[in-house]
């Protein structure tokens, strides 16, 4: 029988043995560390923001994850919930086909929040009644408490919430009581002694000025959660699965410069060592002089294996002729992983892919994960991947929103110019150009864009701002340039003030700082003869343009 050398001779079934049982001891591990993280189920609706109750839990240092209507209990069960809250969604609860809650919201006798339409599907679900209302409620409204709760301790009994919904609660299930009531519903808010709670208003956005309060005491007062949610508790936890999953495996890392793929390659070769090596593919979608910048910062920061790929050509014949911005996202984002493959299969045999996807992206996307929402558009790390590959994907940020991912960055000690670099998105150039993307339009937006960010950073504004950008827009104006009539493009600027790229506000630049833009794009980028600010937000726009 053959034998394999270890510390001493092994017989090859017992050493599989062996095997199995340090994998079994692995998965043990997981699942106690799962157990003693406390956290609160985000039941998913389908409402376009509910990553943000998420969010404000995890700021509060309790874990949460989004779970969608109709998952398993023994999904649900693997996160160890202390508690479960019941997202807003687009529904109604009396039409047909109304999504509702799973059996065991209720059969588990764990705390539940219900906000908007979470609270009219407790209102349903447990006998009491929801009807439309002739004058529907959206924006602000002054809530007014009517008795005391464990969610009001330490709240003003008047204050500001936000509103936006159209159905009414006209009579509470039994057993419970109003805690609260706004000018248009009587019951805004209602509560029993079984620690079910519902609120009509969203305290989850910043609209709510003590919405954070609210859901602080849900956390700590109704479901007793500690908050040991931190960042070096993150680090520490995914380093440790990752070692485990990844075991003596080879891993892949898609580089892309910006934080995410940079906090990513970081956490895994921190876990795993030289069984990671990154990939930098240049699509030729990049901005000017950025593949330069990206290897000398990640040759000085990084100290890992790093190879680079030359791709341009490739992406842009893929891109030959398509206007459609779904597709042009799903067609970069399975050259990249066809790309990846390629470049893998000469470093030998490679397991893993390991890319920089974040829970904004999975969202947006509307994978499994969230089957509730709507789709806005296809991330090309998400819904853009191809249906076989041939490597197991590794995301160890999908759970993370932004601001997450850069405290990890920093929590790591990476470099301020790779933490707070502007978000840059992975089809690159090709979503800022309106319509088909050829060499001539990509050549006019990277002079563009690179005096947008010149002059943005000359007035000390990029730290403050979410992105900044130019857009080549598809549309063609008439101008006058040395007495002469030219028909040129219209280039876009597009700033942007925001937390988690889930909302965004348009940055109030200086109308000076406006005119120099204009200025110089016209007169230094050949072929444009006119300048126009975005000043939309997000919603009803979405930050990129495609």
């Amino acid at each position: 029988m053959d034998r394999i050398s270890t510390t001493g001779d092994i017989e090859v079934s017992t050493y599989l043995e062996i095997a199995k049982e340090r994998r079994g001891q692995r998965a043990v591990s997981r699942q106690q560390r799962r157990r003693m993280r406390e956290t609160v189920a985000v039941i998913d609706f389908g409402s376009q923001y509910n990553m943000l109750i998420a969010r404000r839990i995890r700021e509060c240092n309790v874990y949460s994850e989004m779970v969608p209507y109709d998952a398993s209990w023994e999904k649900v069960a693997a996160l160890n919930p202390k508690g479960f809250i019941l997202s807003g969604g687009p529904a109604s609860v009396y039409e047909d086909g109304a999504p509702m809650a799973p059996s065991w919201v209720y059969d588990k006798h764990l705390p539940v929040l219900g906000i908007c339409y979470g609270m009219q599907t407790l209102v349903h679900q447990l006998g009491g009644k929801v009807t439309p209302t002739p004058s529907h409620e959206y924006g602000h409204a002054t809530l007014n408490l009517s008795t005391d709760s464990p969610l009001w301790f330490g709240l003003p009994t008047s204050m500001p919430v936000w509103m936006s919904h159209g159905d009414l609660i006209v009579e509470t299930p039994p057993g419970f009581s109003a805690l609260a009531y706004t000018d248009n519903s009587p019951v805004a808010a209602m509560g029993n002694d079984q620690n079910i709670y519902g609120m009509l208003f969203h305290p989850e956005v910043a609209h709510t000025p003590h919405g954070k309060d609210i859901i602080r005491n849900f956390l700590f007062d109704v479901c007793g959660c500690k908050g040991t949610w931190t960042t070096s508790n993150f680090i520490s936890d995914t380093m440790g699965s990752l070692r485990e999953h990844v075991g003596s495996g080879k891993v892949v890392c898609a580089l892309s410069g910006g934080v995410d793929s940079a906090v990513v390659a970081t956490l895994i070769h921190r876990a795993v060592g030289d069984q990671l090596t990154c990939i930098y593919v240049n699509t030729g979608l990049l901005r000017r002089d950025e593949v330069e910048r990206n290897l000398n910062t990640f040759k000085q920061h990084l100290r890992m294996n790093v190879v680079y790929a030359d791709a341009s050509q490739r992406f842009l014949g893929k891109l030959q002729g398509v206007i459609d911005p779904e597709k042009k996202r799903r067609l970069v984002g399975e050259e990249f992983i066809r790309v990846f493959e390629e470049e893998a299969s000469r470093i030998g045999q490679v397991h893993f892919l390991a890319q920089g996807t974040l829970y904004p992206d999975v969202i947006e996307s509307s994978t499994p994960d969230s089957k509730g929402s709507a789709r806005i558009k296809t991330h090309h790390n998400v819904g853009g991947l191809p249906s076989v590959m041939n490597l197991e994907l590794l995301e160890p940020l999908r759970s993370l929103f932004k601001d997450e991912v850069r405290e990890v960055g920093a929590a790591m000690g990476m470099p301020d110019e790779m933490v707070w670099r502007q978000p840059f998105p992975g089809p690159g150039l090709a979503i800022r150009i309106i319509g088909e993307v050829t060499q001539e339009k990509l050549e006019v937006l990277r002079a563009a864009d690179w005096i947008v960010m010149n002059e943005i950073k000359k007035a000390k504004l990029y730290s403050e701002l979410w992105q900044t950008f130019a857009v080549l827009t598809d549309a063609r104006s008439v101008g006058v340039m040395g007495d002469h009539r030219t028909y040129g493009y219209v280039v876009a600027v597009r700033a942007v003030t925001s937390d988690d790229a889930m909302t965004a506000d348009w940055a109030r630049l200086p109308y000076d700082l406006l005119g120099r833009i204009s200025t110089r794009i016209v007169n230094e980028v050949p072929g444009v003869n006119r300048v126009v600010y975005d000043i939309s937000s997000k919603p009803p726009a979405t930050i990129e343009w495609e």
